[in-house]
């Protein structure tokens, strides 16, 4: 059977196209050579299963690894420590029987058949099977969250770091490997969330895991590559590697999916990645779901991603503030510069999206979008300055009559309002993040394989004004396009609205004003 590109469950190269993991792989083994006990946390379907399938296979040869998921756990058997060790020792009986020394074998048989064991029972004979083995032994626990709101689990995370400490006078595990959504010490507040036990963590032992799980641009090359030499189809690798990071920065399932649907495409163009990306904004998927739900259950984590797109706030990323650092550990954010930016552009159309839901069914700008949607279309193309003139109009009489009401983030909401519904199903959008501020938005939109960058600003001068008209040049020439439009919000009385084209370092650009 041939490789095809998986967005669901546990990778391997026979089976599927995907990034080479050496290097990864050999940063992760220079810490358990060390001896180190660590958590890999990362956001849903980041490749964490399949790191750690990977990784039993490249350590096999120098230890042995107890690979064991917590999602074999049920709910109930996490209630008592006597269950939890039945269902941990049958869990390893299972799997490594044949691996066990004979006297830890009917250990171990004995556990997983009877409720009078308890924890501290199942580390004496961890630690007798740490000392008869011929290879220093690795434990990696997959799917931890498994464990949430259970005090059992963080008992057994305190047996851990018992016998870590005392590791010179009983013999443990060489390392030991935790992966999950949820960072431990997450975890940890929700059983116990008082001060003294918030702040004195039993994986307090564990280092930092800075190894970088994202795909870059190399990463996602190298399977096009591999793509490339089965099915012969003439792609531009170099192109369609940055297009896709671009959009996904790396997100491994996200990279995945927009591969997968050029593939069952028949198509490796322009036009096919748009479609892919048009999909990945618009259709539900298990990853997105998750993001929804976060932000219609959380008020905090809302409120942070609307300073940051719509006000354009420059928000310190401070990872010890619980918002930031929640947001962080479900992948939606991260650090750029500093400051906190949402993770990709996938990620933030979709939150523009949600937002901008919110509040279309009682907007007249997106009434009006819907209205006006047919007028714009000439010859599969756009017609961006009559989506200008029209916005102008519509916006006067919103707003004409009571500009004191008009709010500087909702110049870019009402366009986006008005936009939406004209390139809903057939285009996308999305902002351009190093222009995103409280001055000036770029807004580029991909029609049919053509792109149209509309920068929208409020009104601060002329001599602002002329810098913005410059701006909007040298941005074209980074696109390679010729024509750019101009928004300004200008609430000047002696202002002059309506639309002029004007030549700018050899660009043409559509400047309209409100």
């Amino acid at each position: 059977m041939s490789r095809y590109f998986n967005i669901t469950g546990c990778c391997n190269p026979q089976e599927h196209y995907m990034v080479n993991l050496d290097s990864r792989l050999a940063q992760i083994k220079e810490m358990v050579d060390k001896g180190q006990y660590f958590s890999i946390n990362k956001g849903r379907q980041y490749g964490k299963t399949t790191i750690l399938k990977a990784l039993r296979e490249y350590l096999k040869s120098e230890y042995v690894v107890i690979s064991m998921d917590f999602q074999f756990v049920s709910t109930s058997e996490f209630a008592t420590e006597n269950s939890f060790v039945k269902a941990f020792a049958r869990l390893l009986w299972n799997r490594y029987r044949r691996e066990m020394p004979s006297e830890i074998e009917e250990q171990v048989k004995q556990m997983k058949l009877s409720l009078d064991y308890v924890e501290a029972d199942l580390f004496v004979v961890l630690s007798e099977w740490c000392e008869m083995s011929s290879k220093p032994i690795v434990l990696m626990i997959d799917e931890v969250d498994s464990a949430s709101n259970n005090q059992v689990f963080l008992d057994f995370l305190a047996q851990l770091r018992g016998y870590y400490l005392e590791r010179t006078e009983y013999p443990t595990f060489q390392s030991v490997i935790l992966a999950g959504v949820h960072d431990i010490r997450n975890l940890r507040q929700k059983i116990r969330p008082d001060t003294e036990h918030k702040h004195n963590s039993p994986w307090n032992i564990a280092s930092s895991f800075d190894i970088d799980m994202s795909f870059s641009v190399s990463d996602i090359a190298g399977m096009l590559t591999e793509y490339e030499k089965d099915h012969h189809v003439g792609m531009d690798i170099a192109k369609l590697s940055q297009l896709i990071y671009d959009y996904t920065s790396g997100y491994p399932v996200l990279v995945s999916m927009i591969c997968k649907h050029m593939d069952e495409s028949g198509n490796w163009d322009n036009l096919s990645f748009e479609n892919a990306v048009k999909y990945l904004v618009k259709e539900k998927n298990p990853l997105v779901d998750s993001l929804i739900n976060k932000l219609e259950d959380d008020k905090n984590l809302r409120n942070l991603l609307y300073n940051v797109l719509f006000l354009g706030q420059k928000i310190s990323y401070n990872i010890d503030n619980v918002v930031i650092e929640n947001a962080a550990m479900y992948g939606f954010i991260s650090n750029k510069n500093d400051c906190v930016s949402v993770a990709n552009r996938i990620f933030e159309t979709r939150i523009y999206n949600w937002f901008i839901s919110q509040e279309a069914t009682d907007s007249r700008m997106y009434s009006e979008g819907v209205n006006d949607k047919n007028q714009f279309i000439q010859g599969n193309q756009l017609n961006m300055e009559k989506i200008l003139e029209k916005f102008i109009l519509h916006f006067n009489d919103i707003y004409g009559s009571q500009p004191d009401k008009f709010k500087e983030e909702d110049g870019r909401k009402l366009f986006l309002l008005y936009l939406r519904p004209i390139i809903n199903g057939t285009g996308n959008y999305y902002i351009e993040a190093q222009t995103r501020d409280q001055k000036r938005t770029d807004v580029i939109v991909d029609y049919l394989g053509k792109q149209y960058i509309v920068e929208l600003k409020i009104w601060r001068g002329e001599e602002y004004n002329t810098e913005g008209e410059k701006q909007i040049a040298e941005y074209l020439d980074y696109y390679h396009l010729d024509k750019g439009y101009l928004l300004s919000f200008n609430f000047n009385k002696n202002k002059q609205p309506g639309v002029k084209t004007i030549q700018v370092n050899g660009k043409t650009v559509v400047e309209a004003v409100v």
